[in-house]
């Protein structure tokens, strides 16, 4: 890390609520993420997912004394570059964000297609936050059964889709917590969606446990 004495250790700028429950959920078990207690704050861009597409690197320019490193997290899906592939998206914003004094200190983590795929994991959590517990069928045989859902083992193709009907079906309501409380219990091996693993190698790369 840069000699350079930082208010905090890392600044997220994110496209909506439910990343911020998510980060925060995720941030509070670090621990689990065998890193040290950081100091950070989260941001929600008013552009949304178009607006960390192309508006990163302003919307930080001005924290580039503040915060060691940056962290942008956005989905694909509304982003207005769903033809290119969540790598070539990452790397536009990374590089933006890199000629922008976030050189060496930034990383950009585009979700694809959208925050809800991290959801869908095999946790047990899942059913249970969803309001799915002791339901019969089960959710993921319900999913199925409305085409929503190829097999038990797979994820839902439109996996916020998914989210927001069976919320229906079990008459929740629908609230960023559930997101923050996902994040603080399904244990991070069973998420295996390439972007939540970037993020989570990422931010153990910077802050190693001493």
């Amino acid at each position: 890390m840069n000699a350079i004495q930082y208010e905090k250790d890392i600044v997220f700028l994110v496209a909506d609520k439910n990343i911020k429950f998510s980060i925060n959920g995720i941030l509070l078990r670090h621990d689990s993420l065998e890193i040290p207690q950081l100091k950070t704050d989260i941001f929600i861009h008013p552009g949304n997912d178009s607006g960390c597409l192309h508006g990163s690197h302003d919307f930080l320019r001005t924290l580039i004394n503040r915060y060691a490193y940056s962290m942008v997290v956005f989905d694909r899906e509304g982003c207005g570059q769903e033809d290119n592939s969540r790598q070539a998206i990452e790397t536009q914003v990374e590089d933006l964000l890199s000629r922008n004094g976030w050189n060496g200190r930034n990383s950009v983590i585009v979700i694809d297609p959208e925050l809800e795929n991290w959801v869908w994991s095999d946790s047990p959590h899942v059913e249970d936050k969803l309001g799915w517990r002791g339901k019969e069928p089960d959710l993921r045989t319900w999913l199925i059964e409305r085409g929503l859902l190829l097999n038990r083992n797979s994820k839902p193709t439109k996996p916020k889709e998914a989210m927001q009907l069976a919320l229906k079906e079990a008459r929740m309501p629908r609230s960023s917590s559930i997101y923050q409380q996902l994040a603080e219990r399904v244990g991070f091996r069973r998420c295996n969606d390439s972007a939540f693993i970037k993020l989570k190698t990422t931010i153990r790369e910077w802050f190693p446990l001493a």
